[in-house]
């Protein structure tokens, strides 16, 4: 049996029930797809007891799972939804977003300008 963490066992209440509700829609999608839980659990390269337990909303089950759930069900873009930035916010943060430059890669034994600067 898998340990708990703290950050599990510490889940309020209305986090847990918001979890099951989105089992139950995750669900329901399966079922208007009519889908088996195997059949789902086939398509989510995982374990039929995994995809039960992304139905019945259990917090440990792995985020990744949930996107590729949503994604096979059409839903992916409702993500976009969760926790969404003001526009505001959201062009505060890429305009001060730095850009790495790439570095030119240099014939084997040749010194850069750079290099020579001692």
């Amino acid at each position: 049996m898998a340990k708990k963490s703290n950050s599990l066992l510490g889940l309020p209440p209305e986090a847990l029930e918001a979890l099951v509700q989105l089992g139950q829609r995750l669900r329901a999608y399966r079922q208007q797809q009519e889908w088996t839980i195997e059949e789902m659990a086939e398509r989510l390269l995982c374990s039929p007891t995994t995809c039960r337990a992304l139905e019945s909303g259990k917090p440990g089950t792995s985020m990744g799972v949930m996107a590729h759930a949503l994604w096979l069900l059409g839903q992916l873009d409702s993500i976009h939804s969760v926790a969404a930035l003001s526009a505001d916010f959201a062009a505060s943060i890429t305009a001060g977003r730095k850009v790495r430059k790439r570095v030119a890669a240099s014939r084997p034994g040749t010194i850069s300008e750079s290099d020579r600067d001692f």
